[in-house]
């Protein structure tokens, strides 16, 4: 009789803990933390938000680990529109703003001046945190409202909010001056760009798991790859301390290659500002900007195979506002997207995307190679691709079509190599057009070797020569492509459309080069000495234009002899008689 009273009065608590026991799933224990994180930064994997935070940034912000200008500042310098690619080292807020405003005078004044920018973030969630806090459990994105505590969570430890204050909203000054700023900024003194450690303070578990990449991106021993890269989290640093990017003078040519490279320093490279919509960042498209083109055409052979061709066709009936996690059996989704395989590992989603990584993109890597072939390292990150594939496939399908991977990019690094031995035999043999007369020194610091990186984006005289380009065309581009196309399961990306074909094509024309320049090496050769007669003879029977001269003394020579001998036969027979 007194059951029912006493259930209405128990479903809030019952409420309260499911909550909390979602908030828990979604929010810190839900992160894909690496250990190795942890082990790298000195603290505890139970450590307060605080500790993480100013652990993660400590190393964030430490030149010695990858921030700023690298190891060749001293050869180049920012170009106006740096700042934003690099906003902590180079970013200074504008002198010709006086403004000192609060919170809402972001909005009016922006509103007439950059409207673009707050009808995005009007339709963002950072301006909604009230629709989010009003989720039922039945909707899909519920998982949210439990991402939000976490925030709210992350912020308390901090500093920048109360024990029982709530955030109200992310507005423009929370993140261009500082979180749950009440006071108003100076755009002179105050305004700043936000770096991925600004979108940390709230955004933690996602900054871990970037950060992760630092200490789960580790090669075996005779790899001739740098811990920690190729990854997100190091791109920038991978950009600026390529030798001829730092070297080249075209700047502003250079830069295009920091356009995708600033990962490191921006979380909007993926999550398009001021929008940050989720269910953008959880498509292909959000990956094709920068995965893309001539060496590393992802989402041209991702859109191309039965992945990506189902993703077009069907994608737009899928659930987006699913988690990552349950767009396979949630979201109705009924093909991989680059997020589905890239952000999983060993059933988790995260932001480390090279936990699995074993081709790097780049195939003639030294000792790449031999490591996919044989090694533990190779075997266990192949296990997680298959369990990776098994979300869809059959283990014996995943494994052989693995294996197919494996081999068809081992059989393009063996015609590559191959013609890449034929270019470096020239250039050891001094056979290459202009290479002891018109061969500039590369800018500092390369150093001048044939088929090397600098001859892509930096030219004078014959460095590079024709045959050169061909052999780093075919490592550098065309090789990446099949291994690319091979490995998104576009047939025609890595035999005949791309790839091989274009492969065999540059073998090609290097053998012709290798001939022509040997041939021509080889009549260039000064003729062997011999005697006046075989010269003469020779002279007569092909006189060139330099040999004239040759043939008339030898022939002015033998009517000389000839005429002595008849002399000296003619004295001869007289002292007979």
């Amino acid at each position: 009789m007194h059951l029912r009273p006493c259930l209405a009065r128990l479903q809030p608590l019952v409420l309260g803990l499911v909550f909390l026991f979602l908030a828990g799933i979604a929010g810190g224990a839900a992160a894909d933390i690496p250990k190795e994180l942890y082990e790298g930064i000195g603290v505890r994997s139970d450590a307060s938000p605080k500790l993480l935070y100013e652990a993660l940034v400590k190393r964030y912000r430490d030149p010695a680990q990858g921030a700023g200008k690298g190891k060749y500042a001293d050869l180049w310098q920012p170009i106006p529109f740096s700042k934003y690619f690099d906003p902590h080292s180079f970013y200074a807020p504008p002198s010709t703003v006086s403004e000192v405003a609060g919170r809402a005078d972001c909005v009016e004044c922006h509103l007439k001046e950059t409207p673009g920018w707050v009808h995005q973030w009007k339709q963002s969630a950072h301006a909604n945190l009230g629709r989010i806090r009003a989720l039922e459990p039945s909707d899909v994105r519920f998982y949210q409202k439990a991402k939000l505590e976490e925030v709210e969570r992350n912020l308390r430890s901090l500093g920048k909010l109360g024990a029982n204050e709530a955030l109200r909203e992310v507005g423009c000054i929370d993140c261009h001056v500082d979180v749950n700023l009440a006071r108003k900024a100076d755009h002179r003194k105050d305004l700043r760009m936000p770096t991925a450690e600004v979108c940390a303070a709230c955004h933690l578990s996602e900054f871990a798991e970037r950060e992760s990449e630092r200490d789960t991106a580790v090669w075996p021993k005779g790899v001739e790859r740098t811990k920690g890269r190729p990854s997100h989290a190091l791109d920038y640093q991978d950009n600026v301390e390529t030798g001829i990017w730092a070297g080249m003078p075209q700047r502003e040519i250079a830069e295009g290659c920091t356009a995708c490279h600033m990962n490191q320093n921006k979380c909007d490279t993926c999550h398009t500002r001021h929008s940050f919509s989720l269910v953008e960042a959880r498509k292909p498209e959000a990956c094709g900007t920068c995965h893309s083109g001539i060496d590393h055409n992802n989402i041209e052979n991702y859109l191309s195979s039965k992945h990506g061709v189902n993703y077009l066709t069907l994608g737009s009936s899928w659930n987006w506002n699913v988690p990552l996690k349950d767009g396979l059996t949630k979201g109705g989704q009924t093909a991989p997207t680059c997020q589905t395989c890239h952000m999983e590992f060993n059933g988790k989603y995260g932001h480390n995307v090279v936990r699995k990584v074993r081709w790097a993109n780049y195939p003639m890597v030294p000792g790449i190679a031999e490591a996919v072939v044989d090694s533990d390292w190779s075997r266990q990150r192949l296990g997680a691709w298959v369990k990776t594939c098994t979300q869809c496939h059959s283990e014996r399908f995943a494994r052989a079509y693995l294996e197919l991977m494996d081999k068809a990019t081992l059989q393009g690094v063996q015609k590559v190599k191959e013609a890449q031995a034929v270019v470096q035999k020239l250039y050891d043999d001094g056979l290459l057009p202009g290479q002891k007369t018109n061969r500039p020194a590369p800018p500092a610091p390369e150093k001048d070797a044939p088929m090397e990186f600098f001859q892509l984006m930096w030219s004078k005289g014959n460095n590079p020569t024709a045959v050169e380009l061909e052999g780093k065309v075919l490592a550098e581009n065309l090789l990446p492509k099949l291994f690319v196309g091979v490995a998104h399961v576009n047939p025609g990306g890595w035999t005949y459309t791309e790839s091989w074909e274009q492969i065999n094509a540059g073998y090609s024309r290097i053998m012709d080069y290798d001939t022509q320049l040997r041939e021509r090496a080889a009549a260039a050769k000064p003729r062997s000495t011999s005697s006046l007669p075989e010269r003469t003879l020779l002279a007569l029977f092909a006189p060139q234009r330099d040999e004239r001269d040759l043939w008339a003394a030898g022939f002015g020579g033998a009517m000389l002899l000839g005429g002595a001998a008849l002399l000296w036969r003619s004295r001869r027979g007289r002292r007979d008689d």
